[in-house]
């Protein structure tokens, strides 16, 4: 690998120490990002995580020409809060390019040993996306798109890299391959692999898009990737059950298939059983996510099965933007709240350090929009 370079940190909408913003549209809600803002034309693709020492940290792409994937002119901002999303510090640029070369769809992923926090991203050549990125793992090769991550150990203040992942974790006869946006987990259990960092993953093979997991044993020195959980796969998010568990909540690439697919490992998220569509979820082919609601909770308590769901509850549209609660891991979920009933598309979920959630997702009209809330909003409660 070579030498990381210290990335200085470029305010987009205003320099870094101006005060934090606040633009709240409703009752704990806050934009933090809208079309056409600062000459962007799009922001899109929501990433969110908290840090050891209790920072919440939202990322996201500026698609500065248009709304498409890459390949495009993309860089990925990056926003701060201290006190538990009420307000932001400015944008900060953590990825850019240039010269129509771009870097997108962030996820973050926080080390709660070290205090690292990794944002993971795409890096695409000139020209090059998922439909035409072809096969190879080179470090130097412009005809794939490359797998690559930023880190920090100041929670976020200052970044270093890029460190390329393209011949660790790519199989060379995969095509296209990205993270998938959001957020990764790390396990906590000690039935398999106490500390393990795992990063989502989507891939281009012969079966179409798969999802698989990266993951790490040594708080990032090294990354190894895992058996792909199926074809006819999109983004995901991995979730740990009390028991040590590690549940994949999937989109279906699939036409066919209209709600969120299942699939659960036993050894840390490396090999899965096959993927089952849960009809509780109807999804329309969209990204959504999956967290536990007390992470920190023994094993044998209550609260250590109780999980998060956000997504557009519907089988065709992206629209209603919904949060639901299972109080027994993903076996029954509740009705939920309806955060958005018009148009909505990916969202993310984070466990506030005051014990509020957050919600950051794209809102109507071209906006990224935080939404803090509390567990007592989503309906029927789970009993201790």
């Amino acid at each position: 690998m070579k030498s990381s370079v210290l990335f200085a940190i470029v305010s987009i909408a205003a320099c870094s120490s101006s005060p934090p913003q606040r633009d709240v549209a409703a009752e704990g809600r806050v934009t933090l990002a809208r079309a056409g803002e600062a000459g962007v034309d799009t922001y899109r693709i929501p990433a969110l995580a908290v840090t050891r020492a209790g920072t919440l940290l939202a990322s996201y792409d500026a698609r500065w020409d248009s709304s498409k994937d890459l390949p495009g002119n993309i860089d990925i901002l990056l926003r701060r809060s201290l006190d538990n999303g009420r307000s932001w510090n400015a944008p900060q640029r953590i990825v850019h390019y240039g010269n129509g070369v771009g870097g997108g769809d962030s996820s973050l992923l926080v080390d709660r040993d070290t205090g690292r926090v990794f944002l993971f991203f795409t890096y695409a050549p000139r020209g090059v996306g998922l439909a035409n990125a072809q096969a190879g793992n080179a470090l130097d090769s412009i005809t794939t798109m490359h797998p690559r991550y930023m880190w920090s150990d100041d929670d976020g203040l200052s970044w270093q890299g890029p460190r390329d992942l393209i011949a660790d974790i790519k199989n060379p006869t995969w095509a296209g391959m990205f993270a998938g946006s959001g957020h990764g987990i790390q396990l906590s259990s000690d039935r398999i692999a106490r500390g393990r960092l795992i990063q989502p993953y989507v891939f281009r093979g012969d079966n179409g898009l798969n999802a698989v997991n990266a993951y790490s044993d040594d708080h990032g020195a090294t990354w190894r990737m895992g058996a792909p959980i199926g074809g006819g796969l999109d983004e995901s998010k991995a979730v740990e059950l009390a028991d040590g568990t590690v549940m994949q909540n999937i989109r279906s690439s699939d036409a066919r298939v209209h709600a969120r697919l299942v699939a659960r490992s036993q050894d840390g998220g490396i090999h899965f059983d096959a993927a089952q569509p849960d009809a509780q979820l109807p999804d329309p082919h969209d990204n959504g996510d999956i967290i536990r609601v007390a992470p920190d909770a023994m094993p044998d308590s209550a609260q250590a099965h109780w999980l998060l769901f956000s997504n557009n509850a519907d089988a065709h549209e992206r629209r209603k933007l919904t949060v639901r609660l299972s109080c027994d891991e993903g076996r029954t979920w509740n009705a939920g709240r309806l955060f958005v009933a018009g148009e909505s598309m990916y969202s993310v979920l984070a466990r506030l350090p005051d014990g509020s959630f957050g919600l950051f997702y794209e809102g109507e009209a071209g906006r990224l929009e935080f939404e803090r809330f509390s567990l007592e909003s989503l309906g029927q409660p789970c009993r201790d």
